[in-house]
């Protein structure tokens, strides 16, 4: 995804605490950065933030990590957690590719991978945030036992992203390949989910437990 460079974004996001642009300066102690001993979740590439805001409302017992690497979404983001005056809700403009800079063993103890980009030329696959060279790295700062929630509206990323949780020795916990036609409870929709159900778009959706 493209988007049109908005000069207003980044000083917007300098004003807000609730933007980290030093994340490596807190590996080992983002607990200490949230000011509580509440378990961390973090979501992959949050978009605008609907998401990750409605979690955020729902759980104040949970402290959120939202990444992007687009300042021009994570703007949207922090304007929707102010709105609901939020300080469970933290966002990082970082790529996923660099994680393992900025979290520590244990850190994360729940995944959020939503609508990631399918990459479906097969010489780019490596790119997917659900490939076995991306779970491996999310297990470096994942507890053991927390779990990877993934959601996507591609048949062929979901297929293949069973072989690489098996691959990587993730436990498959629940999947369905009609999210909204399933007996799953507590799905929180994304922009991108709602567009895709208006267009009769199935979403599919899985956990997988890490057991390392």
């Amino acid at each position: 995804m493209r988007l049109r460079r908005k000069w207003w974004a980044r000083p917007e996001l300098e004003k807000d605490d609730k933007a980290v642009f030093d994340p490596m300066r807190y590996k080992g102690t983002w607990k200490e950065l949230f000011g509580s001993d509440r378990p961390i979740h973090l979501e992959l590439g949050c978009g605008r933030g609907r998401f990750i805001n409605e979690l955020a409302k729902m759980n104040s017992h949970i402290n959120y990590l939202a990444i992007d690497v687009y300042d021009e979404l994570l703007v949207y983001v922090l304007r929707k957690a102010n709105e609901s005056r939020l300080d469970n809700l933290k966002v990082i403009s970082i790529n996923a590719q660099n994680l393992g800079d900025i979290f520590a063993q244990d850190e994360i103890e729940k995944l959020y991978i939503n609508f990631c980009n399918p990459w479906p030329n097969k010489r780019h696959h490596k790119r997917r945030l659900t490939h076995p060279n991306f779970l491996g790295l999310y297990q470096t700062f994942l507890k053991s036992g927390s779990e990877i929630w993934f959601k996507t509206d591609s048949e062929f990323l979901f297929t293949d992203s069973l072989e690489y949780f098996a691959a990587a020795g993730f436990k498959e916990l629940y999947k369905t390949s009609d999210l909204h036609q399933s007996d799953f409870q507590g799905n929180v929709m994304t922009e991108y989910e709602e567009k895709f159900c208006t267009q009769g778009i199935k979403i599919k959706f899985g956990r997988f437990k890490n057991s390392k």
